[in-house]
């Protein structure tokens, strides 16, 4: 699948429209050699619009140079991501990595042809002194069909190619002077079935933690097509939000009695996406340097890779199963409802100070032991305490953040202890008696005690007084 970026103004015009001088500004040196295209699309969605109200269009496109199943989705600002797969299998059927790529906002809906465009478009390249093209003038008449309604209209579209934004700015200000005005709907699809119905811009929670779950509701979905391609910041994001949420859970457990094994299906899914981050994090600490580490390393790194490679790969397997399961789209409609609420417990700030004292609590004791599975127990403390914490961070300000920002260094110290724990189990398991992996072995022994000996100063870090003062 090919993912590119648009940017681009679309303006309707009257039918008498004709496109006026361009050049001369910006850059703009030449505005010749049209050409012009025939195109025909049939466009899908559900029977309620749910991609049109999420900022998505779908269509299966002939014509033109770049025929194809496209779906264009919301990217940085205005710009939009246009996903593009090949005119394969039969005209009705939609591709499954495209639905792959909406299954978090369609979830059991059936996508089904809901009109079909025909434009008839001449196009018309915007060139500097150097013939590069700097934007793309699209003139169209579209027929549109739609349940059995015929509707025609024309409008302009200007995409940007390798020009600046000026560019964009400097043509639309030629085209409002020659009659056109900003396109009512956001597409041309929208227009034809006379506009989706918009939900209303949804409203700030009222409570700071039902904001927050809110907030990691739309991560859990907002990261899923990237899961499904993927992108390994998708994975680490998608699973930061799952256990963000299930902390939440925990922490507030008064307001949230009602979630039942919520929790625990929230875990199923940041296990399944931890076996995926987990392998990709630990190759790259492990072969970090290796290949220039000598000749006798490289039998070590095969292993290390063949065996995390495999790790990834059966991880990767689970994940996208789990993704077009029944289980996973009913833990999506459970949190739904659960962003849903709109009361709370009494004073729940209160149980973000408890959650702290109990992440003190145990790491006090860890130290005082000396026991690596201890100072696995309270960074897992800390991090619910972290995530409680940032529930009350706007609202409490710049104290707040900074001891957010303490807390962070405090558990990346010791996450980095725990990987290297985790680490040394991997190299004992792999090389057995081996003694280049006995060499990294004593490398990770090293690390964990480089960052045992970081800890007290993160600790009194994390308990100055004027960090905590808005916990009590």
């Amino acid at each position: 699948m090919e993912i590119a970026t648009e940017t681009e103004r679309k303006y309707d015009v009257p039918a008498e429209f004709r496109l006026p001088e361009l050049t001369g500004k910006a850059g703009i040196a030449s505005a010749a050699g049209a050409e012009t295209q025939d195109l025909d699309a049939t466009y899908f969605d559900t029977d309620d619009f749910a991609l049109m109200r999420h900022r998505r269009t779908l269509r299966r496109r002939t014509g033109g140079g770049d025929a194809g199943w496209h779906l264009k989705t919301p990217g940085e600002g205005t710009d939009r991501k246009e996903h593009r797969l090949p005119l394969n299998g039969k005209p009705e059927n939609v591709p499954a990595e495209l639905i792959g790529q909406v299954r978090a906002i369609v979830r059991r809906q059936g996508l089904r042809p809901i009109a079909r465009l025909r434009t008839h478009r001449v196009e018309t390249p915007l060139k500097d002194a150097d013939g590069n093209t700097l934007a793309l003038v699209a003139q169209d008449q579209v027929t549109a069909e739609t349940d059995g309604r015929e509707q025609r209209w024309q409008e302009v579209e200007v995409e940007l190619v390798d020009g600046s934004p000026k560019v964009l700015d400097a043509v639309e200000k030629l085209l409002f002077k020659a009659g056109a005005t900003p396109a009512e709907g956001p597409s041309k699809v929208s227009r034809a079935v006379g506009g989706a119905p918009q939900p209303a811009p949804p409203k700030k929670a009222k409570s700071p933690v039902l904001q927050y779950v809110r907030e990691q509701r739309d991560a859990i979905t907002g990261y899923d097509p990237g899961v499904r391609r993927g992108d390994p910041e998708a994975v680490h994001k998608m699973r930061v939000g799952t256990r963000r949420l299930r902390s939440t859970l925990k922490t507030f457990k008064r307001t949230f009695a009602e979630a039942g094994d919520l929790g625990n299906e929230l875990k199923w899914l940041a296990d399944l996406l931890g076996q995926v981050r987990d392998g990709q994090v630990q190759e790259g600490k492990l072969l970090a340097g290796l290949d220039e580490a000598g000749e006798q390393f490289r039998p070590v790194a095969a292993r290390i890779r063949e065996h995390l490679d495999t790790q990834v790969a059966e991880g990767r397997a689970a994940l996208d199963e789990a993704l077009e399961g029944e289980r996973y789209l009913t833990l999506l409609d459970r949190i739904d409802q659960l962003a849903a609420r709109e009361t709370v417990e009494a004073d729940p700030i209160k149980r973000a100070a408890k959650s702290l004292a109990k992440a003190d609590g145990l790491l006090d004791e860890a130290l005082f032991h000396g026991e690596d599975h201890e100072l696995h127990d309270a960074r897992k403390a800390y991090k619910r305490a972290r995530y409680a914490v940032e529930v009350f961070q706007p609202a409490a300000g710049k104290p707040a953040k900074q001891l957010v920002d303490a807390l962070t260094e405090l558990q990346d110290v010791l996450g980095a202890h725990q990987d290297s724990v985790v680490a040394r189990e991997l190299l004992h398991e792999l090389g057995q008696d081996s003694f280049w992996f006995g060499v990294l072995w004593a490398r990770q022994e090293q690390v964990g005690k480089d960052t045992y000996a970081q800890l007290p100063v993160v600790v009194e870090t994390s308990r100055k007084g004027r960090f905590r003062k808005w916990l009590d």
